[in-house]
């Protein structure tokens, strides 16, 4: 068995028109600076965890949920705009193989993303597939011990990027 895929092009449909709800939050978002945050969807219980993770992170002030689907296949949307133009955006992929990361890495300056592998900050539940498999109250409970293990981590690296432009802004300034 192969364990290795190389780069490869997708073709999708084109789509007219889109989402009336989604044109609306993305302009919001836009509006109001806020950091889109995305994540793996799959019906993966290491998914399901991350998605419940990043929608904890998107409850907060700084951050806001983004859907990963239309960024990445409605491109003429406010959605996909919003993500595309953010200063930072935040990845939270259910695994190693960050499916949704590595087409986020195509559509964003890869240096604006901050991407974040969950199973890393909670490491079970390796030999499970299905999120159905692990009763709901633990992917809560797990989902919300990553969002607590995230948000100070994210928090400061914002206020680290903040003070390093400031600096630069500085230095624009006084030279």
């Amino acid at each position: 068995m192969n364990t290795v895929t190389e780069d490869f092009v997708l073709r999708v449909d084109g789509v007219k028109g889109v989402c009336p709800a989604g044109e609306a939050w993305g302009e919001k978002q836009i509006l109001q600076k806020k950091i889109p945050v995305l994540a793996c969807e799959g019906p993966c219980i290491r998914g399901d965890i991350a998605r419940r993770a990043a929608n904890v992170v998107g409850k907060e002030e700084a951050f806001e949920r983004a859907c990963y689907a239309e960024v990445a296949l409605v491109p003429h949307s406010s959605m996909a705009r919003w993500v595309k133009e953010a200063d930072k955006v935040v990845m939270v992929d259910g695994c190693f193989l960050k499916c949704i990361g590595r087409v986020l890495n195509n559509l964003v300056d890869e240096k604006k993303i901050i991407h974040i592998d969950a199973l890393q900050l909670y490491k079970k539940y390796t030999d499970v597939f299905h999120m159905d498999d692990v009763p709901e109250d633990e992917r809560i409970a797990t989902a919300e011990q990553v969002a607590a293990q995230l948000i100070p981590s994210l928090r400061d690296a914002l206020a680290l990027n903040s003070k390093k432009s400031e600096l630069s802004e500085q230095e624009t300034v006084s030279s």
